[in-house]
């Protein structure tokens, strides 16, 4: 197991396959990535030299990937629901976002686009009890008491 920028990589795998377990990485991006650096397709990341692991690493750190990409992304959806325009709506109601068909196919959606919504992590279980009399008639009385001192 080769560590690339606190990334876990195969060494089993061939390079343009062990750098889709990068989060931002596709196939086609690996594939650009080992043509740059001249990486053969069947090259398996435990036959890569030191300097060959360096170079790949400086690559990789100047494109935007794993936490810098989640965070852009999450600040991306931030910004729609602030602006509470049509498709930041639909994240906080865990809709289909670009237009599909909500009717019968949208399990995915709802799924997957979920917002946490402000002051939802902060009510704790004593604040979500219902109200009682027994709780509430302390409180009248001395409304009451007060009203009554001001008349």
């Amino acid at each position: 197991m080769v560590y690339i920028l606190g990334v876990a990589v195969n060494d089993d795998k061939p390079v343009r396959f062990a750098l889709l377990s990068f989060y931002g990485i596709g196939h086609a991006k690996a594939e650009e990535i080992c043509a740059k650096l001249s990486f053969h397709n069947t090259l398996r990341v435990r036959e890569l030299t030191n300097v060959q692991l360096t170079t790949l690493s400086q690559l990789l750190s100047g494109m935007t990937i794993e936490g810098d990409l989640r965070r852009q992304r999450n600040a991306d959806i931030s910004r729609l629901v602030n602006i509470r325009c049509y498709r930041g709506m639909r994240h906080v109601n865990g809709l289909p976002v670009n237009g599909q068909n909500t009717r019968t196919n949208a399990k995915t959606a709802k799924k997957l686009n979920k917002v946490p919504r402000r002051g939802y992590m902060t009510l704790s279980p004593a604040s979500t009890r219902p109200i009682t009399w027994s709780f509430c008639l302390p409180r009248m009385v001395s409304v009451f008491q007060k009203l009554k001192h001001i008349h």
